[in-house]
């Protein structure tokens, strides 16, 4: 069974930074898409990052310029660093993992959530 571990939330002032981590295991499926997503009170879930094997990544707009999603392949891990944060940003932040059994069916993972607050 795949696990999530997320670290590196936390409480940050606005304009300030935050590192965000991810580290897959328990599973020798191929993970394809590693990466953030987040929900804040009364509101869905959205996509803020997601890094791809092909090299590519997927920025939410509200984070472009303010956000790098870095995937180490070989670790199994992501890094979300985010900078000039905002109040807006306040939300739980979730790792997503997209992977791809023996059989060849995908599938997705969540973590726990970890939760980030931004304010003065």
């Amino acid at each position: 069974q795949v696990k999530l571990v997320e670290s590196g939330g936390g409480n940050v002032q606005p304009g300030g930074s935050l590192t965000l981590s991810c580290a897959a295991s328990g599973s020798k499926d191929s993970i394809n898409a590693m990466g953030w997503y987040r929900q804040a009170p009364g509101k869905e879930r959205e996509l803020v990052a997601l890094s791809h094997n092909d090299g590519t990544t997927d920025y939410a707009e509200s984070v472009k310029g303010r956000a790098t999603n870095s995937k180490d392949n070989g670790e199994n891990t992501v890094y979300l660093q985010m900078s000039n944060l905002k109040p807006e940003d306040t939300a739980v932040y979730y790792c997503y993992t997209k992977l791809r059994n023996a059989l060849g069916l995908w599938y997705q993972w969540w973590g726990q959530g970890t939760q980030v607050t931004v304010s003065s």
